[in-house]
C-alpha cells in the first residue's frame, strides 16, 4: 500500500512550481522557477510572495488536461461524445466511470494541494509580513482556499476540511457535511472580499471583485436544489446576499460588458486585447513564456474541433487547430439559440473554412460542373471556402444529398429535404467527426501544427456570468421582474444591431475567420452568402429589419415557444424560470467549463440529458455527485487501523 498519501502530504506540496520574482517582466507568473525550498523559506515576505505565486499557477490545472472537459461538459444537454470516444464513459456514465477514475482523483488531489498551499499563507502572513502588501497576500490565500473547496464540494459534496499546513503524513480524517464545507467557503471568500485590494497593476492578479463573483455563486449554489435536505434556513439570506455581492461587482466600476460578445474571443495574439477586455473578472495566466508553462500548458482548445484535415483540399494547420473531436455539439446546442438575432451562435461556433492546400482540392465532374468549361477544374483555390456546415432547421426543402453536389465547398447540410430527424440521429449528412465544432478556444499561437501546448488565457468569471447569477436569484425568490433588466444587459449585448454585418463573425479569432471568400459554383440564390444567411433563409435586406432579443416583460419568459418547457417537464413558473436561466446560462457561457455542475445542482441533469443527450444515463441521487477517490479510501485509517469495506461505504457517496 502505498505510503505516501497525496491529500495533505508536505511532500507533494514542496511547490516545484514555486517561482521568486526577480525582475519586472510582463506578468508576475512569468519569472524564474525555483524548485529547491522547504517549509523555511515560507517564514518570509519573499518565501511567502512565491509560494502565493505557485498557487495562481493552479488556476492553470482546470485549463490544463481532460479533467477540464470530462467533470465539467460531458454528460450534459450541450455535448455528446465525438468520433473520439476515449473519454466516454464520462458522458454515458456507465461502470467505467468509477472511484478509481483518473480524472476523478486529479481533482482531488490537485486541490487539497493547493489548499495546503493557502493553510500556509493564511498561517504565516499575519506572523511573517510586514510589508504593504500584507492583507492582499492574506486575501489571496484565502480566496485560494474557498476557491478549491468550493470546487470540491460542487463536485463531490461534503470533503474533510482542514484548515492547518499538513508538516508531517496524516492519516486519519473525517468528511465533513456539504453545509460545513459551505460555511466555510462563503467564510473564506469573505475575508478574501474584505482583504483583496478593487485594482491592481499585476494583470491576472485577484481583485476584491473576483472575491464577490464567486462569493455570490457560492451564495447560489448552497440556494440551489441540489442542497434542498438543509438549505431551507438559509436560503431566502443566501438568494439576498447572492444579489449583494454580485451587485457590487456590477456596480463596481471595475469591469463592463465586452461591446461585442465576439471581443471576448476574437484571439489575434498572446496577451492580446480580448485577454485584457474589461468584462472578465478573473482568468487564468497562459502565455508563451516556455519556461514557465509547466507540462500541459492550456489544452481545451483540443477538444471541441471537428475533423478538417481529411477533407478535401484541407490539411492540419496551426490556424484550424488540432481537432481531438471529443465534445460534439447536440441539437440543443444549436437550438438553443435564436440564430437569426442572437449574435452568440455564429461568434462562438465555426461553420466554414478555407482551403489549406489547394493541390488536393477536389475537381469538378461534368454531371455537376456550373459550367463545361469547369468540367476537370479545382472546385476551389488556396483560400477559399472548402468547407460550409449549413445549420439549417427541420422542414427545410432546399438540400438533398444530390443537390450539394453544385457546390463548392464540401457541404455538410443538417436537414435535407423531406428528413424530420434531428443531425445526432443520423440525418443530414453530419456525422461523428463532421460537427459544428465550438470555436470559443481556437489556438493559433501554438508554436507546431501538433503541439498541445494552448496559450489562451482560460476565463474562470467574466461579468456576464454576475449579471445571470444575480437574475437568477432574483428569479428564485419569485421577483421575476427585477430579474429581467440584469437578463437584458446580457442579451441586449449579444443580439445583433442595427448596421451589423451578419456575416462578418468571428471564429476563434482573426486567423479563423471565414467570411473572406464567396462560392464561385452554387445553384441557390445565397450562393454569395455565408452561413449565416443561407442557414437562416436570410438576406442582408430581410436580416436588417429583424427585432432584437430584449424582453419586455415576464410573459416572454414564461409563455415563450422555443425553451424546451415540454422537453424538460416544466409547467410552474418557478420549473420554467430555471429552465429560462439554464438555456441562458447556454447561450452565454457555452463550452465554458461550467455545465454539469450548473445541472447538478439544480437537479435537471437526468431530465435535460434524457430530453438531449441520449447517450447520457446519470442515475438520479447519484450522478450529483463524483466518487469520493478509491485512491483517498485506501490510505486514510480509522484508530490506526485502515478502513473497512463498511467504512469506506460509509464515506463514500452515495450509489457509488
Amino acid at each position: 500500500m502505498k505510503k505516501i498519501i497525496h491529500l495533505f502530504s508536505t511532500a507533494a506540496l514542496l511547490i516545484s512550481l514555486m517561482v521568486i520574482p526577480t525582475s519586472c517582466k510582463k506578468s508576475f507568473l512569468d519569472e524564474e522557477q525555483i524548485t529547491l525550498r522547504n517549509t523555511g523559506n515560507y517564514l518570509t515576505e519573499e518565501g511567502l510572495d512565491g509560494l502565493v505565486i505557485g498557487m495562481y499557477q493552479s488556476l492553470r490545472f482546470h485549463f490544463n488536461y481532460t479533467w477540464a472537459y470530462t467533470t465539467t461538459n460531458y454528460g450534459v444537454d450541450e455535448f455528446t461524445v465525438g468520433g473520439d470516444r476515449t473519454e466516454q464513459m464520462w458522458n454515458s456514465y456507465d461502470a467505467s466511470l468509477n472511484s478509481t477514475s483518473a480524472d476523478v482523483t486529479n481533482i482531488w488531489d490537485n486541490m487539497y494541494e493547493n489548499i495546503n498551499s493557502a493553510n500556509i499563507v493564511i498561517q504565516n502572513v499575519p506572523q511573517y509580513y510586514t510589508g504593504t502588501n500584507k492583507n492582499t497576500r492574506l486575501g489571496e490565500g484565502y480566496f485560494m482556499r474557498a476557491f478549491d473547496y468550493f470546487k470540491l464540494v460542487k463536485q463531490y459534496g461534503g470533503v474533510p476540511i482542514k484548515l492547518v499546513p499538513s508538516e508531517t503524513i496524516q492519516e486519519e480524517f473525517t468528511r465533513n457535511s456539504a453545509k460545513e464545507v459551505y460555511e466555510q467557503v462563503i467564510q473564506d471568500f469573505t475575508q478574501a472580499y474584505d482583504l483583496l485590494p478593487a485594482t491592481t497593476t499585476e494583470t491576472g492578479r485577484i481583485t476584491k471583485w473576483a472575491a464577490a463573483h464567486f462569493l455570490a455563486k457560492a451564495y447560489l449554489f448552497r440556494a440551489s436544489e441540489i442542497n434542498s435536505s438543509w438549505n431551507s434556513d438559509t436560503k431566502t439570506a443566501d438568494l439576498q446576499n447572492t444579489v449583494k455581492y454580485a451587485d457590487l461587482v456590477i456596480n463596481s466600476g471595475a469591469h463592463t460588458l465586452a461591446t461585442n460578445f465576439s471581443d471576448l474571443w476574437n484571439f489575434t495574439t498572446v496577451d492580446g486585447p480580448n485577454e485584457k477586455n474589461s468584462e472578465i473578472i478573473l482568468a487564468a495566466q497562459f502565455s508563451n513564456n516556455t519556461a514557465t508553462k509547466g507540462r500541459y500548458g492550456n489544452q481545451v482548445h483540443l477538444y471541441y474541433p471537428s475533423i478538417y484535415q481529411t477533407l478535401p483540399g484541407m490539411q492540419r494547420d496551426i490556424p484550424g487547430d488540432r481537432e481531438f473531436q471529443r465534445l460534439r455539439s447536440t441539437d440543443y446546442a444549436l437550438d438553443v439559440f435564436d440564430r437569426v438575432n442572437d449574435s452568440r451562435f455564429w461568434k462562438s461556433f465555426k461553420t466554414s473554412y478555407l482551403c489549406n492546400k489547394p493541390t488536393a482540392a477536389p475537381k469538378w465532374t461534368a454531371a455537376y460542373a456550373p459550367t463545361s468549361a469547369k468540367i476537370g477544374a479545382f472546385k476551389f483555390a488556396g483560400g477559399e471556402e472548402s468547407i460550409l456546415y449549413i445549420v439549417n432547421g427541420a422542414g427545410d426543402t432546399r438540400y438533398t444529398a444530390d443537390n450539394i453536389n453544385f457546390r463548392a465547398p464540401s457541404m455538410y447540410v443538417r436537414y435535407f429535404s423531406g428528413e424530420a430527424q434531428n443531425y445526432l440521429g443520423g440525418h443530414g449528412n453530419y456525422g461523428v467527426s463532421q460537427f459544428v465544432a465550438l470555436s470559443k478556444f481556437i489556438d493559433g499561437s501554438r508554436d507546431a501544427i501538433t503541439s498541445a501546448f494552448g496559450q489562451r488565457d482560460g476565463i474562470l468569471a467574466r461579468l456576464a456570468e454576475t449579471y445571470l447569477i444575480a437574475a437568477e436569484a432574483y428569479g428564485r425568490m419569485g421577483q421575476f421582474a427585477q430579474a429581467i433588466p440584469y437578463i437584458n444587459k446580457v442579451r441586449d449585448r449579444a443580439a445583433y444591431k442595427d448596421g451589423e454585418d451578419r456575416s462578418a463573425y468571428t471564429d476563434g479569432g482573426i486567423a479563423y475567420k471565414t467570411n473572406a471568400v464567396a462560392n464561385t459554383a452554387a445553384f441557390f440564390s445565397f450562393s454569395n452568402k455565408n452561413s449565416y444567411f443561407e442557414s437562416n433563409n436570410l438576406t442582408t435586406t430581410t436580416a436588417s429589419t429583424l427585432s432584437n432579443m430584449h424582453l419586455n416583460s415576464e410573459s416572454d419568459i414564461f409563455n415563450s415557444n422555443r425553451e424546451f418547457y415540454d422537453k424538460i417537464g416544466a409547467t410552474s413558473q418557478t420549473d420554467k424560470f430555471i429552465g429560462f436561466i439554464l438555456n441562458e446560462r447556454s447561450r452565454e457561457l457555452m463550452g465554458e467549463l461550467m455545465r454539469w455542475e450548473d445541472l447538478a445542482r439544480t437537479k435537471t441533469l437526468v431530465a435535460r440529458t434524457a430530453a438531449f443527450n441520449a447517450e447520457a444515463k446519470p442515475v438520479d441521487g447519484k450522478d450529483y455527485l463524483r466518487p469520493i477517490p478509491q485512491s483517498f479510501l485506501d490510505v486514510i485509517k480509522s484508530n490506526g487501523g485502515p478502513l473497512t469495506s463498511a467504512q469506506k461505504a460509509a464515506m463514500q457517496n452515495p450509489g457509488w
